[in-house]
């Protein structure tokens, strides 16, 4: 998801080397790295780079002793960070905005390993927590309560307060920019966070948390665990939690909304989703084939709001189609490290298998590949051993089947012809999920009217998958819980205090 589009500043000044960042220990908690405590070798998992299917390290997951360090020092952190005045926090994480500024292509760079998208959005995926640290600092001040008049001189007044430790579970799509949406605030309110990321992409959640204590940041207001799923699990049930905030599946989601209810924990979840984008008849043809792309082809389609049920108008169809097939074929794959590739390498074997089955089953179901679905090996030597899947575009589809009912997530588009608008609202709403949906239409009054009819969170008009700082994100129904970005999310990361204040005798029956 993209907080801009445009020229990219390319920055430096943090570079260290890669292997010696790499023979460290990826936990992060009160300020330093440390090693994970748990031995058990059935825990431990490998990191690969996806171009290349290379191993770039392994790590243990964290066991309840790494858990309980690590809530032990973002509690004992939260003493001095949620006193801390609001200016002063707004200072730090505006410093952590402009040293991740200045940064920009260390990061990036490690993203790209981590990931294997390409360098191009990886880079803009930078600057998406740029914007993010930059967006809560300021909005930290600003924190405030109401002051409520009375009867006969009295009144009330609300406080705005930290929850306390909050727990961070980010996907492996956007690790860098899940670090920061989470992180920044959760930060800017005064709480402490203990940030789990994905076990395929653990990297940049430590580098994010070494930038923040290079900033100035108390030792253990940001702390990192590495894990699957059991460590996610201790997190979320320890009982010095206040909240949980992840991003990931529907099922994975479910389990963290049971482990948090037995504590009364409240949740932000953003779940997945399976969103339409609907193109009229009398859009501009390009720019909904291009709306089409952004909407399927970012992180190797690998974007949960991706619009990837794409309605289009019967009389324009075949215009469309014909362009958009011719776009999608001329994409570059390959080194996600150039700056002119456009596709880089899907996160794992696994999550390439599984794109391409539903391809197959899509094709046993009678659907038609225009173009893409197959695994690629680039000539580069190097990346011969990467999970590589050319973008997709699919014809001949009807709503009932499992490639246009079931995320995918993967560079899969599916195309499905609409006659008027009354039917194709019906068609977009006709799905358990709820998280985004876009039209493309020059009549904005058209554009409004369906909009308001989504059953999702998160929508554009003639455009998708542009998410700034300012503006809530987040789902309906099966799609999640909460908000991220936005001053909404400032909800989601305190709790208010109502004060009663009588200014006269009491005047009781009793």
């Amino acid at each position: 998801m993209l907080s801009r589009l445009g020229p990219v500043v390319k920055a430096s000044g943090m570079s260290r080397c890669m292997s010696t960042f790499f023979q460290e220990p990826l936990n992060f908690i009160g300020g330093k790295r440390v090693l994970p405590t748990n031995r058990n070798s059935s825990e431990d998992f490998k990191v690969l780079d996806p171009s290349t299917g290379h191993v770039l390290c392994e790590t243990s997951s964290s066991g309840e002793n790494d858990v309980d360090k690590a809530v032990a020092s973002a509690k004992e952190a939260f003493k001095e960070w949620s006193e801390t005045p609001a200016l002063v926090r707004a200072r730090l994480l505006q410093k952590a905005a402009l040293v991740l500024r200045e940064n920009v292509e260390d990061f990036a760079m490690m993203e790209v390993m981590d990931n294997g998208k390409p360098i191009w959005e990886a880079r803009l995926d930078i600057w998406t927590a740029v914007d993010a640290l930059d967006y809560f600092g300021s909005l930290a001040p600003t924190l405030a309560g109401e002051h409520i008049k009375m009867p006969s001189g009295s009144f009330g007044y609300t406080i705005r307060e930290p929850l306390g430790v909050c727990g961070g579970i980010g996907a492996w799509n956007y690790p860098i920019q899940m670090a920061a949406w989470k992180s920044a605030p959760a930060l800017a309110c005064g709480n402490t966070m203990v940030f789990k990321p994905s076990p395929l992409t653990p990297v940049t959640a430590v580098m994010l948390a070494e930038l923040y204590t290079e900033c100035g940041l108390p030792k253990g207001v940001f702390n990192v665990i590495q894990g699957q799923a059991e460590t996610g699990h201790l997190l979320c049930t320890h009982p010095d939690i206040a909240k949980v905030s992840f991003t990931g599946s529907v099922p994975t989601g479910t389990k963290i909304m049971q482990d948090c209810a037995v504590g009364i924990k409240p949740v932000t979840l953003e779940l997945g989703g399976k969103s339409p984008l609907i193109i009229f008849g009398d859009s501009d043809v390009d720019n909904a084939v291009k709306g089409a792309m952004l909407a399927n082809f970012l992180s190797q389609g690998q974007v949960c709001s991706n619009g990837t049920r794409v309605f289009v108008e019967k009389k324009i169809k075949d215009e469309f189609v014909e362009k958009l097939v011719a776009r999608t074929e001329a994409m570059k794959l390959g080194d996600p490290s150039e700056d002119d590739t456009l596709v880089g390498a899907t996160i794992s074997h696994q999550q390439m298998d599984k794109v391409l089955g539903y391809v197959e089953g899509a094709k046993k179901e009678g659907a038609k590949v225009l173009c893409g679905g197959d695994r690629v090996i680039p000539e580069n030597p190097k990346l011969s051993g990467g999970f590589f899947v050319r973008p997709c575009v699919l014809d001949n589809l009807n709503d009932g089947m499992t490639v246009v009912k079931e995320e995918v997530f993967g560079s899969v588009l599916g195309l499905l012809a609409f006659e008027d608008e009354e039917e194709v609202i019906q068609r977009a709403n006709d799905t358990k999920f709820g998280l985004a949906g876009g039209v493309f239409t020059r009549d904005l009054g058209r554009a409004n009217r369906v909009i308001s009819r989504l059953e999702a969170g998160s929508c554009w008009i003639n455009t998708f998958n542009i998410c700034p700082a300012g503006l809530p994100f987040g789902g309906f129904k099966y799609s999640g819980l909460g908000r991220e970005n936005g001053t909404v999310t400032i909800d989601h990361y305190t709790q208010l205090k109502s004060v009663y204040v009588e200014m006269n005798d009491l005047d009781v029956p009793f």
